[in-house]
């Protein structure tokens, strides 16, 4: 058994109502918790206790600074301490670092990967992240940018994406070719309204400072003092990822996204992708940052959904077993 002396301030957040967030912890290490005021006795394994010692002083350090806990917030910090006991919690929610405090004001990460990968957009040039839908490697890299703008760290957003189709002819669909490849674009377009509105965006847009357009209009250009986001980077062929990433200039930042398990190209074209992890894995200055259903931030069945797949896909992959010789299938 452990004894701690808790902060006073910031008590009630952190306990939550009815001690919610105590029961939440007690369930997550599989631990016994009794407060009395601000004393907290912690019984359980060994090492379960230490972790639990460290989670609950840490955020204690956080609520005494008046730091308000959400529900949300303890499980990622029960996430975050179980993965990696050695990263702060004080900086994870309260980062020193202006621009990560500017995006927190826009989104809060919900994993330790989420972390990291805010991180090494923060650290890197290029950051490539690898991994399934819902697990936020667009909604940060938005959030990101829309941070290091009104940073001034950058004077303008690209967003840029393929105009791939999964089962439908653009050739179908009515209207111009703007008209025709919009329809691609609207998720950028939808993190953008749901983390700056939708008037600040209408205005950005108008005045350039945000520009979102199909990967084929990057041809000849030269991004400088931009934050550049590809989205559904697993469906450019490998001639658009190298001319993407050609396109970087002086003062600029790349983030490229995708999911290499939901490849829309033509089965005899390689996914640009897929190419970059072998071409670029040893280039300094950039940054692959991995994603796994642990982080997937959408409806909890979303998780569920990705799991299943992962489990199918492993099957198939599985080789067939040889059958035992003489032997003869049972009739049913």
């Amino acid at each position: 058994m452990a004894r701690l002396t808790l902060a006073e301030k910031g008590l009630e957040s952190l306990f939550g109502a009815h001690d919610q967030h105590l029961k939440l912890i007690e369930r997550a290490f599989d631990v016994q918790l009794s407060a009395r005021g601000n004393e907290l006795a912690i019984d359980g394994d060994a090492e379960r206790v230490e972790l639990v010692q460290h989670l609950m002083t840490e955020l204690s350090t956080l609520g005494s600074r008046g730091y308000r806990f959400r529900t949300e917030d303890i499980r990622t910090a029960i996430r975050v301490v179980e993965q990696a006991p050695e990263i702060s919690l004080t900086e994870f929610f309260q980062p020193t670092d202006q621009l990560l405090s500017a995006v927190r004001q826009l989104i809060s990460p919900r994993s330790l990967n989420q972390y990291l990968y805010m991180k090494a957009m923060l650290d890197h040039d290029i950051v490539v992240s690898i991994g399934p839908a819902g697990t936020g490697k667009t909604f940060l890299a938005v959030a990101m940018a829309a941070a290091a703008l009104k940073e001034k760290k950058v004077r303008r957003i690209v967003l840029a994406r393929p105009a791939v189709e999964a089962g439908e002819k653009l050739g179908f669909l009515p209207g111009d070719l703007a008209e025709k490849v919009n329809p691609y674009l609207r998720p950028l377009y939808d993190s953008l309204y749901d983390l700056l509105g939708y008037d600040k965006v209408g205005a950005l847009l108008e005045r350039g400072i945000i520009e979102v357009a199909p990967i084929a209009f990057m041809r000849g250009r030269t991004l400088n003092e931009s934050f550049v986001i590809l989205d559904e980077a697993q469906n450019t062929t490998s001639e658009q990822m190298k001319m993407f990433l050609t396109r970087i200039g002086f003062g600029s930042k790349a983030v490229v996204n995708g999911d290499i398990t939901q490849v829309d190209l033509p089965s005899f074209q390689a996914s640009g992708l897929r190419e970059a992890q072998v071409v670029l894995k040893d280039v300094e200055g950039i940054c692959f940052a991995h994603f796994d259903r642990r982080d997937v931030v959408r409806h909890p069945i979303v998780q569920k959904v990705v799991a299943a797949y992962e489990k199918h896909e492993k099957l198939l992959a599985e080789p067939p077993r040889e059958s035992v010789a003489g032997s003869r299938p049972a009739v049913v």
